[in-house]
């Protein structure tokens, strides 16, 4: 240090002299308060000397007379100690971290730290990314965090409803459902249902001499139309089916042909919603004739005969093709050498019109039978090969506008197979094809036929009746997922229930439902009644049209005594993440309930006052909406 002449010192009034000297020993010896800010960060202590660096300062102490261990966010946050003033600043390696560079070490944050306005966070921490994985919003009161179905975020769900569980849907399920839980723990809606073989009581339609009946339903007016001979004219009148009883309105018949009418063939085009009938009109040199009828109530109107084929038609069937929305009439055409013929008609109102006719087989063609394969899209014919010893013989057809095209014929039986009778059983997607089979003693026989493309193929025959068959009919019953198979055999009207596993077919014991001679015997589903409905000439009864109902006997619901677990909380989707409401809930998706009431399960999944057979208690209706699930 340089010295200082102080005028205490001197005694006396110091000199211009010594006053300049001591400004000039003073200014060499001076520190600038910029220096302070270097000492923080690059400059001297003690005598100035070395780079000390501000971390040092943080954990190495006191420099010259500054004393203490100041800690970095002390530093950063209150600046001097002791003589040290000014603010240091954070290191420069810390501030390039924060704008995107690299920091390597720790820091400090144990005294806590205060943060005014927003931190952005980009990039990963420890590496989850936030923004993704976390919401950006809140939920609403009541809900929580949970992993979604990918596992790749959390999300806001609601919490369960008290006595409700989440599961998995097998099926779509709609609110107010009646749930059953499967084995690998998804649920489904019950449905399905059973029943017990019941046959109804015969009713007369026509009490006369009849002829040749046949029977449709009609879909729209939830009806059953048969149409038949009446001793010559043809006619038609309508039943209305409850249970297993069917009430015709006799008396109010209508005619829909008044010469003879012969090979009557009857169907229901859901597209027109009308009944179409094909026959052979005996008045006018057997041409082939088809007319429209109406439903309405139950009563049946007919709109003009139209002839689409003008030479003497025979062995007439008639089918709708749903996805052409046609009718297909197949017949042997005697004005072609009786080749097996089709032809594609259109209704329109009360009429049709039709295509040109195609030939389906070039040799006589005998008791056609026809049926659409829903899940083929096809036309399927069966008939008599006359030029082939009558064999059994099947065709697909594929209707195109007002055309139809065939593939190559298929035999089914090597061996003669009169007026056989085809079917198609939309549960297994198969054709049933059912005949008297000449190669054994005539006996009931019965294939199932796949479609494909334009082929058809057909498994092993299986018996359904071991003695002589006639008249066969064969009918799908929607309802009990079965082919029922009605037919004449030793002098009575039988039926077998038959169902369909791939490529076979078995059947029940036989149910007898005329015990005198039927003759000849059509069969149809209604599906509103959920019954097979059976026409036929009764010999034993002065030849009167008759028809009778039947409930086929199955069980294919999914209802046990144990798995019904409660009552579906919304509708949901396949797959979808479902909430039942469990024992104790209340559903308020019900209606026409009576409060008080208890009601059961049903094995088609609806409720009754009755119990069902598993017997399964659903729960204690509170008011029409309101159910107590189990309770």
């Amino acid at each position: 240090m340089a010295t200082i002449v102080t005028r205490a010192g001197k005694g006396s009034a110091l000199t211009h002299t010594e006053v300049d000297a001591n400004f000039t020993n003073l200014n060499t010896d001076k520190v600038e308060s910029s220096a302070l800010a270097t000492v923080a960060t690059t400059g001297a202590y003690s005598d100035l000397t070395g780079t000390p660096t501000l971390a040092t300062v943080a954990t190495t102490g006191a420099y010259s007379d500054l004393s203490g261990t100041p800690t970095l966010a002390t530093v950063a946050t209150t600046g001097a100690y002791s003589d040290l003033s000014g603010t240091p600043t954070i290191p420069t390696d810390f501030v390039s971290a924060a704008s995107g560079g690299t920091f390597t070490g720790n820091v400090d944050f144990s005294a806590g730290i205060d943060v005014t306005g927003n931190v952005t966070v980009t990039g990963t921490v420890d590496g989850r990314d936030i923004a993704t994985n976390i919401p950006s919003s809140l939920g609403t009161a009541g809900q929580f965090l949970a992993v979604n179905s990918g596992a790749s975020a959390t999300e806001w769900v609601d919490a369960p409803a008290s006595g409700t569980h989440n599961f998995t849907a097998s099926g779509a399920l709609a609110n107010g459902d009646l749930v059953a839980v499967n084995s690998d723990g998804t649920v489904s809606v019950i449905s399905g249902g059973s029943a017990t073989s019941t046959l109804g009581t015969e009713a007369v339609f026509n009490s006369a001499n009849t002829g040749e009946p046949v029977v449709a339903y009609d879909a729209n007016a939830q009806k059953v139309v048969v149409a038949y001979k009446d001793g010559s004219p043809g006619r038609s009148l309508v039943g209305t089916v409850s249970g297993t009883t069917i009430t015709w309105d006799t008396g109010n018949e209508a005619t829909f042909e008044t010469g003879s009418t012969n090979y009557l063939a009857i169907t229901y085009d859901a597209n027109a919603q009308k009944i179409v009938i094909a026959y052979a009109d005996g008045g006018d040199s057997d041409k082939g004739k088809a007319v429209v009828g109406t439903v309405s109530g139950t009563a049946i109107s007919f709109g003009s005969p139209v002839t689409f084929n003008s030479a003497v038609t025979e062995s007439i069937s008639i089918a709708y093709d749903e996805n052409a929305q046609k009718v297909v009439i197949a017949y042997a055409d005697f004005g072609n050498s009786t080749y097996g013929t089709a032809i594609v008609g259109t209704v329109s109102g009360t009429s049709i019109s039709f295509g040109s006719e195609v030939v389906f087989e070039s040799a006589t063609s005998q008791y056609t039978s026809i049926t659409y394969d829903t899940n083929a899209q096809k036309i399927v014919i069966s008939y008599e090969d006359a030029g082939n010893s009558l064999y059994g013989t099947a065709v697909v057809g594929t209707v195109s506008g007002t055309s139809i095209s065939f593939g190559s014929p298929v035999v089914f039986n090597s061996a003669r197979a009169e007026k056989a009778s085809i079917t198609y059983d939309e549960n297994a997607q198969k054709v049933v094809v059912a005949y008297p089979d000449s190669g054994n003693s005539e006996y009931g026989t019965a294939k199932v036929g796949t479609v494909s493309g334009t082929s058809i193929s057909f498994g092993s025959a299986s018996p359904f009746r071991a003695a002589a068959t006639a008249r066969i009919s064969a009918s799908y019953d929607a309802n009990a997922e079965k082919v029922i198979i009605s037919y004449l055999s030793s002098g009575d009207g039988l039926l077998n229930v038959g169902t369909v596993s791939g490529t076979s077919i078995t059947f029940s014991s036989t149910v007898t439902f005329e015990s005198d001679t039927a003759n000849p015997i059509k069969s149809t589903y209604d599906a509103s009644a959920q019954k097979i409905i059976i026409v036929y000439t009764d010999e034993g009864n002065s030849n009167y049209g008759t028809g009778i109902a039947y409930q086929a006997g199955f069980n294919n619901t999914n209802l046990t005594s144990e798995n019904y677990i409660g009552i579906s909380d919304g509708a949901y989707a396949d797959a979808a993440t479902a909430t039942v409401q469990l024992a104790g809930a209340v559903d308020d998706a019900q209606s026409g309930l009576t409060a008080g009431q208890a009601y059961y399960v049903q094995t088609d999944g609806t409720l009754s006052t009755t119990a069902d057979s598993p017997s399964v208690f659903a729960g204690t209706a509170v008011s029409a909406t309101k159910i107590i699930v189990k309770g």
